[in-house]
């Protein structure tokens, strides 16, 4: 008696039941259709989101990379995406309709639903997950989740609504942070989110406006916490860890920022607005870099995880056993 196991390969797929060959070439064509029919199917979306990253660079430039970095991410899951085979999962399709409908919501619907970029946003990541778990299974899609959700939540401008609470917060953080910073070595008065400096005698008012609460390098960083944890950390508290760092990291940075420029202002106050001013956010990006770097070197090297201690004393004792 003889039988017979169908073997899949990365150039599979399952068509009624049976495995039929594709070759690559055909694979990155249907591929590259499937994408440019996503595209065009949400193209009012994607058209939203490239001009407002063209209009505020300095908020939302970052979401150009984000794709790439996605990209990128799911090049890494490459083994593990190739090494199982491609079976449609048909109730995927219950996804794709709601992202779907979502999106016709978000654009047709009520007012106070309707033309909101985020409810856009989300429900294009919904349908692409629901497409990716249609076409190549659960198993594959599994790879590729961490990637999407990724360029999801990074890759579109969050509204001011959403953002207002959390800018407003650190707004408020950022002067009493600078206040204190000021009050080291010369006098200083605060009211509000304005702070009033004397430089020889003389009284400065510096405000510490929404574009000075930190909120752009928060967002910078959580995007690339985010990034550095899932790529170099094996912990989950490890990878929690990096990230949260960001929301310290960002605000005392930017409290130095304020600082910075307050100290410059004694000199010209034009240099405390226009260009100069989003210059030395700019500037104070490297030392913030740096400093972030600095906190991933302690989470990785000094906070070893308790895991690998214990494999790491396995491996020793079956070695001094095999010595023995």
């Amino acid at each position: 008696m003889t039988s017979t196991a169908a073997i899949t390969t990365p150039e599979t797929a399952i068509r009624n039941g049976r495995v039929v060959s594709i070759e690559p070439m055909q694979a990155w064509l249907l591929g590259l259709l499937l994408l440019g029919i996503y595209v065009v199917g949400f193209w009012t979306y994607f058209v939203a989101q490239w001009r407002m990253s063209i209009e505020e660079p300095s908020d939302w430039g970052h979401t150009f990379a984000i794709p790439f970095i996605s990209a990128y991410l799911v090049w890494l899951r490459r083994e593990q995406i190739l090494a199982v085979a491609f079976r449609p999962c048909w109730p995927a399709m219950a996804v794709v309709l709601l992202g779907i409908l979502g999106y016709a919501l978000a654009t047709f619907g009520p007012g106070w639903f309707a033309q909101h970029h985020n409810a856009r946003g989300c429900s294009v990541g919904l349908t692409l997950i629901g497409l990716c778990w249609l076409i190549l299974g659960t198993r594959a899609t599994k790879y590729m989740l961490f990637a999407i959700c990724y360029w999801i939540v990074f890759g579109q401008k969050v509204s001011d609504g959403i953002l207002r609470p959390v800018t407003e917060r650190m707004q408020d953080w950022s002067s009493i942070g600078a206040y204190y910073c000021f009050a080291s070595f010369t006098d200083v008065e605060r009211s509000g989110n304005v702070l009033t400096v004397w430089h020889n005698e003389e009284p400065q008012s510096l405000n510490v406006a929404e574009a000075c609460s930190g909120m752009r390098m928060l967002v910078a960083f959580l995007a690339l916490g985010v990034l550095i944890a899932y790529t170099s950390l094996s912990s989950f508290w490890q990878r929690s860890l990096l990230v949260l760092a960001g929301f310290p990291v960002s605000l005392g940075v930017n409290i130095l920022r304020v600082v910075t420029l307050g100290v410059l202002g004694w000199f010209d106050v034009n240099f405390t607005t226009g260009e100069f001013h989003s210059f030395i956010g700019l500037v104070w990006l490297v030392p913030a870099l740096a400093l972030y770097l600095g906190v991933l070197w302690v989470i990785r090297y000094l906070f070893t995880p308790a895991e690998d201690e214990a494999d790491e004393e396995d491996a020793d004792t079956e070695g001094g056993a095999h010595a023995a």
